[in-house]
């Protein structure tokens, strides 16, 4: 018995008698899927043409972050460009909403909300770590410009 798994000899393969390509479909009562009514703007990759049948349209794409999203669906998925630019719209994303809550006169609890309570619940010693860190970069700030407004 050579090989092992998929390089088996198929008579030795237990699937062999069951693989069919491409798979049967018995009992199919269509054709095509009807195709979800397009309301909004959706980004499909240039690898594929057209939409697939059934997309998501919960967050429609706006603002800064759109357009950013928008000319990243112009490059291909296996360029860099396109992925690195997705990351940054997402971060322009976080800056848009909280602009928003507070053009709504909310003001968000970002310590609660990037998980700091859960943080010092389970990882104090990390928790205590990053405060120690961020505590030493804030007073390198005030010491470097304390020092520029003296000169």
């Amino acid at each position: 018995m050579q090989g092992w798994g998929a390089d088996l000899d198929p008579k030795m393969r237990p699937a062999v008698p069951m693989e069919r390509t491409p798979p049967r479909l018995d009992n199919v009562h269509w054709d095509a899927p009807a195709h979800q009514p397009r309301t909004v703007k959706v980004f499909h990759s240039t690898e594929r043409p057209g939409l697939t049948p059934v997309f998501g349209t919960s967050t429609p794409p706006s603002g800064v972050s759109g357009l950013i999203r928008g000319a990243a669906f112009r490059y291909s998925e296996n360029d860099l460009r396109h992925w690195l630019m997705l990351l940054f719209a997402d971060r322009v994303n976080v800056v848009e909403g909280i602009l928003q809550d507070l053009a709504h006169g909310h003001i968000p609890n970002i310590y609660a909300e990037m998980g700091g309570p859960a943080e010092w619940r389970h990882n104090r010693a990390g928790f205590i770590r990053k405060a120690m860190i961020a505590g030493a970069v804030l007073a390198a700030m005030v010491y470097i410009v304390r020092q520029k407004r003296r000169s």
